[in-house]
């Protein structure tokens, strides 16, 4: 009876020393739980602060820029993506001193470019004055052929797009307007499958007003579809010129193609631009944080539209 007993306490003894381990496992899981989310945070808000600077550097850069006057073109240093660097860098620039490679900044990195959304083609530009804007429907029709994609959907991007724009309380039909879209990524409202949009990404853009595209910074598929008579060749000929000497004025492209010299006018076509994107990449330790912005130069004033923050840019802020 006493051997039983002893078994007993012996057990019960392991039991309590097996639930007092667990329980201690448990708190010390939640505390290192609670630590890493707090870590976690602390490095996402710093990152955004630092991403913050970062845009407020780029606008700066963008209004050194118009200060300057002149045409927009891919040889100005608004035009030259920074490579991922260390925060440091930056930080000991104007300084005579050593990076300590102990500290946090020496840990951060940052990257990102400035891209001219007036070098790629405008949505908007589809409707004026609530009808079909000609020109740019044969700009666009002309874009969609060479990129294979159907007309289809072409007709209904640009009737949707109509019907959004003027979807006002005193139209009667205005309950069966679609939404307008205020990024790219929401043409697909507007009638654009997934893989027609994932194509056309690299040569259009979706800007608040009508906007014509810069000769300097477009692309060739974009120079050919947005000047009636030019064709490829002609194209990636003044993507070659402007590498050695950007065009100053519309007149100094049209001597480069003389044939389509002709069809260059101030509505459709210029050599500076207003409206660019900013992104900026920065990684710390495990944590990289992204963000997207696109800003509205006027003279000197340069106002931010909105902005992205997120991996995949999903986290919205509309800025005024």
């Amino acid at each position: 009876m006493r051997r039983t007993h002893t078994g007993a306490a012996l057990l019960a003894a392991m039991l309590t020393v097996a639930l007092v381990a667990s329980m201690a496992a448990a708190a010390l899981w939640q505390q290192w739980r609670g630590i890493e989310v707090e870590t976690a945070e602390r490095a996402r808000t710093q990152s955004l602060w630092v991403l913050t600077g970062a845009l407020d550097w780029a606008r700066l850069i963008l209004r050194e820029d118009a200060r300057s006057g002149g045409a927009d073109h891919l040889g100005e240093p608004w035009a030259v993506p920074l490579e991922e660097a260390r925060l440091s860098t930056f930080l000991a620039a104007d300084k005579d001193i050593a990076v300590d490679t102990t500290d946090t900044a020496s840990q951060v990195f940052l990257s990102g470019y400035i891209s001219d959304l007036q070098g790629r083609m405008n949505v908007l530009n589809l409707v004026e004055n609530g009808k079909v804007s000609e020109p740019s429907a044969r700009a666009f029709a002309k874009l969609f052929e060479q990129l294979g994609l159907p007309r289809v959907e072409l007709a209904a991007l640009t009737e949707n797009l109509r019907f959004a724009l003027d979807n006002s309380p005193s139209n009667g039909s205005s309950r069966l307007a679609p939404l307008m879209p205020q990024r790219v990524g929401q043409l697909t409202w507007l009638g654009l499958s997934p893989r027609s949009l994932a194509i056309l990404r690299p040569y259009i853009t979706l800007l608040p007003m009508r906007t014509p595209v810069n000769l300097n910074t477009a692309s060739a598929p974009v120079l050919h579809a947005c000047i009636p008579l030019l064709d490829m060749a002609q194209a990636e000929r003044l993507v070659t010129t402007r590498q050695f000497a950007h065009f100053r004025t519309l007149s100094d492209a049209g001597k480069v193609v003389p044939d389509a010299a002709g069809d260059l006018n101030e509505t459709q076509h210029s050599v500076g631009s207003r409206f660019f994107e900013v992104r900026g990449r920065l990684r710390l330790d495990q944590t990289v944080v992204e963000e997207r912005s696109v800003v509205q130069r006027d003279g000197l004033v340069v106002k931010t539209l909105w902005r992205d923050r997120g991996a995949q840019g999903m986290q919205t802020i509309p800025l005024q």
